[in-house]
């Protein structure tokens, strides 16, 4: 880190984890940071048990498992707008550019998933912009799904929480509501509204909220317009009784997200300063004048399978216009023929009975779908059409014994869950080039491959239909003995059944039809105790299983056809850590080392490759005062790669021994990426090291209103690609800062991303991840003015 981010880090030493409020109040609630408004003027520190993660209501930091969550107002204050920003406030959630969408999370190295109330939904690495705008609360989980919300890898989850119909003591009492328009930096328009509404008949009591969002905006990258709706509506209601239900769903549409590889024809020399190597390749044409290649304009002169290639290649080489020039971090690889088209449907209903203080009866339902359209002018079309529901039964209860000295919390139940899923893909028979456009100069007839939607000669090379089911039992017991020590055991067991078949006309993986069933059960095991001086220690085991989805949720059939029931991965995490809670409580965090095995799909075909990872967290949240707050979240992590890596993979020149300019107008792979990299192998695709310093200010109420103010500063480590002798990515710090004026009901809030405007890059996280490089966004601003009612 440089002086000057040094010194901003020391000063943003009141950065903000939440705008300070009276320290007095606040317990501490960590190995997460539970951060939410409970009042106009400042997000505070929770102190109320919490299930939604576990199950079971329990303080997180009495809780073995490192977690984060963040409220809403925190995502304003931070100006956290996409979940790649929660890097600042839960450490470990570096993630590497999916085509700059931002879709999942990689928590400890690898990509997680993502869930709505508990609930896995679809998956989602690069498709859309996860939306968190209507999100009550972010709920950030290192390590396994507890049993209750199904079986999945150890890696980690981003569960989301909708905003509710319930305030601070419960129910609405009275109708509120917030309207807001945001305006910035590079045509930057959104809007927001919202309102919660009492709902009470008879001896019903309960609230409903609706919270709509539209965004229509230009954006840092030129050619990137993302236009994105949300419409979403929760009710809860009190029936008497003991029956309470839960009610509501999140409409979703966007056609802005566009993905985008960032940079090409990338060297060193490109990275460290700008300098882009120009020209194009003219021996191919567009012969029917229909601005596109079509395959039969190609003849296959892009493709050569193998590596270990010639020098010179008329087919690969720049012959006109070849030379250098100094390429714009806003200029990346677009097309007016790009395009990205998505509409998601999540609902979901909840019916519980209360039967006693200690026990009690739900069941819930969930429904969520996928459709999305895409063109990357490379040549990937795609097309996704999937769906899921899931159904939930629980029975929660306790026992005590030994005069109470003993108090053991516990549920049970059952859950069955149905996918239907089919991902349309094309690759255009391997022609695909990423280095052959000029970026310069932009897209041109020669550069641009057609797809199956524009032209109907052109068929799906990969066409996967699945379907599967999962039924599962699972339990979760919290046993108490004395004042002390807490143990914590939960398990489940799943019996699986797919079905599969890509129907292409071109297909790479295994033809006809595949299926097979299996029952294959989980367990997690942890233990906390509370030692002197505010510390708790804790270790945690888990082993799990989960199914090797691919991008639209489905099964890749080639797997099933495997030895050894690749399409269901096995993983396990061992962690220790100690939560800690000083200064009355104002002064909480937690510090915790994992060593965790699991899976991972790779390149094109999809293969599932073993990965290894290590590492150690830091988080820290003080409450100072009542204008300070600070926060501090940092790790270290290691990941490697477990050989041999057997996906398809493309490379860049320099791994074939061909000069750029040779090479440039072709693309070169390896039909096994194990070819040059034999056995194990670093990833660095994501960095050793995060570190986030945060602090804010809140001043006084006076009679002309009251300031907020933010600053922050986060700091990445090196990366590369995972190449021999790949390019490196610089270490890079970014600061973020806010400032925020409220009078009365009325709110502006000033947000600057990226103050100092550094210039950084982040590596490609998939088949390209060695072709090319997002730059990051430039210091963008926003103001959002807000009337609350």
């Amino acid at each position: 880190m440089s002086r000057r981010l040094v010194l901003l880090a020391t000063a943003a030493l009141g950065a903000f984890a939440v705008s300070a409020a009276h320290a007095d109040d606040q317990l501490a609630e960590v190995d997460a940071v539970v951060v939410v408004a409970r009042d106009r003027n400042a997000g505070l520190l929770e102190k109320q048990p919490n299930d939604t993660v576990f199950g079971l209501d329990k303080p997180l930091i009495e809780t073995p498992r490192s977690a984060s969550f963040v409220s809403d107002l925190t995502l304003q204050r931070y100006g956290i707008e996409t979940i790649d920003g929660l890097t600042a406030v839960s450490p470990g959630t570096y993630t590497a550019s999916f085509y700059g969408v931002p879709g999942a999370l990689n928590i400890r190295g690898t990509l997680a998933e993502n869930y709505f109330r508990g609930f896995k939904r679809i998956e989602n690495r690069g498709t859309y912009s996860t939306p968190i705008g209507a999100a009550d609360q972010i709920q950030i989980v290192r390590g396994p799904p507890t049993p209750i919300y199904g079986s999945g890898k150890v890696g980690g989850m981003l569960n989301f929480i909708p905003k509710s119909g319930k305030g601070e003591g419960g129910y609405l009492t009275a109708p509120e509501g917030e309207l807001t328009a945001t305006f910035g930096s590079y045509n930057r328009k959104n809007a927001t509204a919202q309102i919660g509404l009492p709902a009470n008949f008879g001896n019903v009591v309960g609230g409903v909220h609706v919270y709509g969002e539209v965004e229509d905006s230009h954006s840092y990258y030129r050619g990137i317009y993302p236009r994105r709706q949300t419409l979403q509506v929760s009710s809860d209601f009190d029936l008497g009784e003991g029956w309470s239900t839960a009610v509501g769903g999140m409409v979703y549409r966007s056609k802005g997200d566009v993905q985008t590889a960032g940079w090409n024809r990338l060297t060193q020399d490109l990275i460290d300063s700008r300098t882009y190597v120009t020209g194009r390749d003219t021996s191919l044409a567009d012969a029917d004048g229909n601005g596109r290649l079509t395959p039969n304009e190609i003849g296959g002169a892009l493709y050569l399978p193998y590596y270990g290639f010639p020098t010179t290649d008329a087919a690969h080489t720049l012959d006109v216009g070849v030379g250098t020039t100094k390429l714009s971090p806003r200029t990346v690889y677009i097309s007016a023929s790009d395009f990205s088209k998505t509409a998601t449907n999540t609902l979901y209903f909840d019916i519980a009975r209360k039967l006693s203080p200690d026990s009690a009866l739900k069941l819930q339902l969930f429904y969520d779908d996928l459709e999305n359209r895409r063109f990357v002018s490379y040549g990937y079309p795609a097309r996704f059409d999937s769906n899921v529901w899931e159904a939930r039964a629980t029975y929660e209860f306790a026992n005590r014994f030994l005069d109470d000295a003993v108090v053991a919390r516990s549920f049970i139940g059952a859950s069955y869950r149905s996918f239907k899923g089919r991902r349309r893909e094309s690759y255009n028979s391997g022609l695909i080039a990423l280095d052959r456009r000029d970026l310069s100069v932009g897209q041109t007839a020669t550069d641009l491959i057609g797809s199956p939607f524009t032209d109907p000669s052109m068929t799906w090379e990969n066409d996967n239909h699945t379907k599967w089911t999962q039924a599962g039992i699972f339990f979760t017991t919290d046993i108490k003995v004395g004042e002390k020590l807490n143990l914590m055991l939960g398990g489940r067991y799943d019996d699986y059944d797919v079905t599969s078949e890509d129907v292409g006309s071109l297909s790479f993986t295994t033809p006809g039809v595949q299926s097979d069933a299996k029952g294959k059960g989980t367990y997690t095991a942890s233990v906390t105790y509370k030692a002197p001086f505010g510390l708790m220690p804790y270790i945690t085991y888990a082993k799990a299983s989960a199914l090797e989805m691919s991008q639209a949720g489905d099964v890749n059939p080639g797997l099933m056809a495997d030895a050894g029931d690749a399409w269901l991965s096995d993983s396990d995490l061992a962690e220790a850590g100690v939560k800690f809670q000083w200064l009355k409580g104002a002064l909480i965090g937690s510090l915790a080392g994992y060593r965790q095995n699991r899976t991972q799909l790779m390149g094109i075909n999809g293969d599932p490759a073993g990965t290894r990872s290590k590492g150690v967290e830091l988080e820290v949240r003080w409450l100072a005062s009542e204008h300070f707050s600070f926060t501090f979240s940092g790790n270290t992590q290691h990941t490697t790669v477990k050989g041999p890596d057997t996906s398809f993979q493309y490379v860049p020149t320099y791994t074939a021994g061909v000069p750029g300019a040779q090479g440039y107008g072709g693309s070169y792979v390896v039909w096994s990426f194990a070819s040059i990299r034999p056995g194990d192998y670093d990833y660095t695709l994501i960095p050793k090291s995060v570190v986030s310093l945060y602090g804010a200010y809140a001043s006084d109420q006076h009679d002309w209103g009251k300031l907020y103010g933010t600053l922050g500063v986060t700091h990445v480590t090196k990366t590369s690609g995972t190449v021999p002798g790949a390019v490196v990515y610089p270490a890079y710090g970014v600061v973020n800062g806010s400032l925020a004026y409220e009078q009365g009901p009325y709110t502006a809030t000033l947000n600057v991303d990226n103050l100092l405007d550094e210039l950084y890059f982040t590596p490609v996280a998939d088949t390209y991840a060695n072709l090319a490089a997002l730059p990051g966004k430039g210091r963008e601003w926003r103001i959002t003015l807000a009337r609350r009612f």
